[in-house]
């Protein structure tokens, strides 16, 4: 009698981002999906760093370097934590976009995938040149005295 040896099932999450990539036995939309959340952890994990910076310096708070390692883990741990329970979003919206864009195209009648609708066609034809992209507008914005 021959016993197939037991094997946990692969979660992307397992997965560091170098073996994710080439790892066949996940599908596309599984690897968006985990970059999708590891994207979202690291953008977490800044916003909890610097939310954790003193805005004053103080003789309270211990600035040695086991502290700032035990903060760094724990922040680390609290961003993964959110980023793995799905509350923040961020993740899923980069996700849908992502999966959106590996999406195949649909054929048109000679078989081949169609092209995006361009901005400067329209059903009816071709229009007026796209409007030209937009300068970043910079506001001088200035404290009250």
């Amino acid at each position: 009698m021959q016993i197939d040896p037991l094997q946990r099932p692969l979660k992307p999450a397992d997965l560091p981002l170098e073996r994710l990539a080439a790892n066949a036995n996940l599908t596309e939309q599984d690897k968006v999906t985990e970059v999708s959340r590891q994207f979202e952890a690291l953008l977490l994990r800044q916003i909890l760093q610097e939310a954790q910076q003193p805005v004053f310096q103080s003789s309270l708070t211990s600035n040695s370097t086991a502290a700032g390692i035990y903060r760094d883990l724990v922040t680390e741990q609290l961003a993964n934590s959110i980023s793995k329970s799905g509350s923040f979003g961020l993740a899923k919206t980069l996700d849908s976009q992502l999966n959106r864009q590996l999406r195949p195209r649909p054929a048109n009648a000679e078989g081949r995938p169609s092209p995006a609708a361009s901005p400067a066609t329209t059903s009816r034809g071709p229009t007026a040149a796209p409007a030209p992209p937009r300068r970043p507008v910079h506001l001088n914005v200035r404290p009250h005295d």
